[in-house]
């Protein structure tokens, strides 16, 4: 089988971050979402991967490279313009031949990983398997209806009178016949190419398409709010450690914490899950649960929690406990006098911003 992983999207949701970053490569536990899909579909035995990549291909191509890190081989498919999943699949026909394959978008955070439904599908007969996931707000996604016998007997892009809550979670299997069904479909209204639209091709010419639900947690890590859901259940699951090389002085950091090489926590409580990155600097502060901190970061004299921290911000000298904010790349936040206050903020990267 092949791995097909689809990062063209611009992630506007996630503005101001992903104006200077592709939202794939946006860390949760310090580790970008679109690594975490490379790693989940290895770990699955597949080491032929593809990435359909768009306007933030350049960072992506620097970021990933030829995959040998990872122990994969990438193949970078350009798509010009968004036109849909469905056309992701037709442009990649080259590079997928008559394999089977996997197609993960990635910027989707999954409990427990594929290797399973990999399994499952490769030793099958079937010509499609879609996850599907129970969710509160059915008509945000794509939706399958089942039959009395578990097949799926219908998909639905965005219903406003969804059949079921069983989403479509952004990971599908598929044969060779995906490559008609791509081709026979027309346009959808929002003028793309719908993948819902081609499996339901696939059922209606007869092929065999089994649902999977997924019964542990999924996060389309689309807003703020989702990457800092996924950032606390992956700490959850994260095994903490601390690196030989960081220095701990004068500190209390429970055993949920996770410290990798050269960070320095001096004098600072922290409370896991939480993971330090590498380089960073913990000084006079309080870190609480569920924060993220990336390499090469200074907290000074302040108390942060739930909150995920992009490489090389500064943040000093607050008055209130900063929590529940993404903070980007190269960003400070200083406070120039005390003021009671809550501070909750989406900072873009290369910000600066004063309280007071």
């Amino acid at each position: 089988m092949k791995g097909l992983i689809l990062s063209g999207g611009k992630g506007t949701r996630l503005y101001p971050l992903t104006y200077t970053r592709a939202k794939q490569l946006i860390p949760v536990a310090n580790k970008p979402v679109l690594i975490r899909v490379i790693e989940s579909i290895r770990a699955a035995g597949i080491v032929e991967i593809g990435i359909v990549i768009g306007q933030t291909g350049p960072e992506i191509r620097e970021a990933v490279g030829d995959g040998s890190r990872w122990g994969v081989r990438i193949t970078y498919i350009e798509q010009p313009s968004p036109d849909g999943l469905a056309h992701a699949v037709k442009i990649a026909a080259d590079f997928l031949g008559d394999e089977r394959f996997v197609m993960f978008l990635g910027d989707n955070v999954i409990e427990g990983g594929i290797s399973k439904l990999i399994a499952d599908f490769a030793n099958s007969g079937w010509n499609s398997q879609i996850v599907l996931k129970e969710v509160a707000n059915p008509s945000a996604f794509g939706v399958a209806k089942l039959r009395d016998d578990g097949k799926i007997e219908r998909l639905i892009e965005k219903p406003k009178d969804p059949p079921s809550n069983l989403a479509l979670v952004g990971i599908y299997m598929f044969d060779a016949n995906i490559l008609k069904a791509v081709h026979a479909i027309k346009p959808s209204w929002r003028n793309e190419l719908e993948i819902t639209d081609a499996i339901q091709w696939l059922i209606d010419q007869g092929y065999t398409v089994m649902p999977h639900v997924h019964e542990g947690w999924w996060i389309d890590t689309g807003k703020p709010t989702d990457m800092l859901e996924a950032n606390a259940c992956v700490l959850d699951e994260l095994k903490p450690h601390i690196d030989p090389t960081a220095v701990i002085e004068d500190s209390e950091v429970d055993r949920r914490v996770t410290v990798e090489a050269g960070a320095r926590i001096i004098n600072s409580i922290v409370h896991g899950p939480t993971i330090i990155g590498e380089h960073t600097v913990i000084e006079n502060a309080y870190v609480g649960p569920y924060t993220s901190i990336y390499h090469h970061v200074q907290v000074l004299n302040c108390e942060i929690e739930r909150c995920i921290v992009l490489e090389h911000a500064d943040i000093r000298d607050l008055g209130a406990r900063l929590g529940n904010s993404l903070i980007g790349r190269n960003a400070s936040i200083k406070r120039k006098q005390r003021k009671p206050s809550t501070i909750t903020m989406n900072l873009a990267d290369h910000s600066s911003v004063w309280l007071v």
